[in-house]
């Protein structure tokens, strides 16, 4: 998925315009197209009983209560006088069955702030959004080593499924958490770190909200910083013959390959030492609907959509923007889609992009850039960089269009590659095959076990991947 103002896609004269954040879109509707607005985290169904749907609405619940503490002091008081299944939520920006369940939804969004800050050491509450971390952190002259591309997260959500960025030499959020407090399936508020209950840290930095209740968490930081964006076209060819040494050259370096173009466009982020802020307007969401309105021109025929883009393209296209980090690397996005990402083996990515994206483009409907990127390996249990520098590739359908040949056509593409799937991010994987991914899966069960003997922690989804019994 393209965002903010940092992705490029085609110039397409007068007549059809598919341009991204250079700032290069040739008029394509002589009327303002109308997006998708994005649903509330926690709609009402239509019996007016409260009701949870996730970010792109293919999971729903009616849970038989949603529940909003204030502080840890309360959901103490709810997990243990409550005998309902339980299960915490954020943002809903998870694509797989992570929250639903019939029985208590506890929402984070009023445990939520900074605590504390000591040097490059920060305190906060788990409900804490990115984006609220993020500028709260500014405000003292601090950052995160880095950001993923979407920051309506709650932070206890985002570790739990291991959200990330891009950066070859930068690790996962989870990766800079010190130390976890939550309130375990049993009522009990106990604190962990690498030295403290080590074992159990590594379990709850990725835990998929299986453990209890993150209430707060101690995360390394650094000093505020400013970055440099570079936005250019390549071939595709191009672009994965020189993916490894563009990732080494750059801070972070991520590629978005265009369907039916023959192009990718190229984005680098590196250090800023000036105080220049240059930043072009986005035109990414307009970008979005002009690509779908050029597949919906030629989709029926796809080598007529090849030759307009390949045509119509300028490749000498190039955009720079300069800003605080916080402010490039992440976006919002209104429009809604469906998504499967899978980690691979840094070795297998090129190769695994290949495939993929042969795969993607015998789909003639197929109009979201996928996106290709890099993370540094990390010691976290159930983290998908587990001991290993990672290669993540990402395909998405646009909400309300057809996924489900993700599963069929895509992931067993992902499998050959030993990909393991991000962890909300569609997938089929069960309990058999986490098993052969991860080193720790059988020690990451047992200390679910004995938190939480009796799964109340768990729904039906996590049933499945735990390989739980109901």
């Amino acid at each position: 998925m393209m965002q903010n103002t940092r992705r490029t896609a085609i110039k397409v004269g007068a007549v059809v315009g598919a341009a991204g954040s250079l700032g290069l879109l040739a008029e394509l509707l002589k009327e303002p197209v109308e997006l998708a607005a994005a649903d509330a985290a926690l709609p009402a169904s239509p019996s007016g009983e409260p009701g949870w749907s996730n970010w792109s609405g293919i999971n729903r619940c009616q849970p038989t209560a949603l529940l909003n503490p204030q502080d840890e002091k309360e959901i103490v008081e709810i997990v243990r006088n409550s005998s309902a299944t339980l299960r915490c939520v954020g943002a809903g920006h998870s694509f797989t069955a992570l929250v639903p369940t019939d029985g208590t939804l506890i929402s984070l969004d009023r445990v939520s702030g900074v605590i504390d800050a000591q040097g490059t050491s920060v305190r906060l509450k788990g409900g804490t959004r990115l984006a609220q971390l993020e500028r709260e952190l500014d405000a003292r002259g601090l950052a995160l080593h880095n950001q993923a591309d979407i920051d309506a997260q709650s932070f206890a959500g985002a570790i739990s499924t291991a959200t990330h960025g891009t950066g070859r030499e930068l690790q996962a959020l989870h990766a800079k958490v010190q130390a976890l407090r939550l309130v375990t399936p049993a009522g009990e508020a106990i604190e962990c770190s690498a030295t403290s209950r080590p074992e159990l840290f590594r379990a709850a930095q990725v835990s998929l909200g299986s453990l209890g209740v993150i209430t707060e968490a101690t995360i390394e930081v650094m000093p505020a910083y400013r970055l440099h964006r570079q936005v250019w076209l390549k071939p595709l060819d191009d672009m994965l013959a020189g993916a490894q040494e563009l990732a080494q050259q750059h801070r972070h370096f991520e590629f978005f390959y265009l369907p039916f173009t023959g192009y990718a466009a190229a984005v680098t982020h590196d250090i800023d030492t000036g105080s220049e802020v240059l930043r072009p307007e986005s035109a990414d969401e307009s970008m979005l609907q002009h690509l779908r309105q050029l597949r919906d021109w030629s989709g029926r025929f796809p080598k007529l959509r090849r030759w307009l883009a390949q045509k119509l393209i300028d490749p000498g296209q190039r955009e720079e923007a300069r800003d605080r980090s916080w402010k490039l690397l992440s976006t919002s996005r209104p429009t809604k889609f469906n998504e499967t990402e899978f980690h691979l083996p840094q070795e297998h990515g090129v190769a695994c992009a290949r495939e993929v994206i042969a795969l993607l483009e015998r789909h003639n409907d197929a109009y979201f850039p996928l996106e290709f990127r890099f993370v540094k390996a990390d010691d976290a249990w159930l983290s998908p960089f587990h001991q290993r520098d990672t290669c993540s590739i990402a395909v998405h359908a646009a909400g309300g269009e057809a996924y489900q040949y993700f599963a069929h056509e895509i992931e067993p593409i992902f499998r050959k590659y030993q990909g393991r799937p991000h962890w909300g991010k569609l997938h089929t994987h069960r309990a058999e095959d986490f098993a052969a991914l991860y080193p720790k899966w059988n020690n990451f069960l047992e200390i679910r076990k004995q938190l939480d003997p009796n799964g109340r922690m768990l729904n039906a989804h996590l049933r499945q991947v735990f390989g739980v019994a109901t």
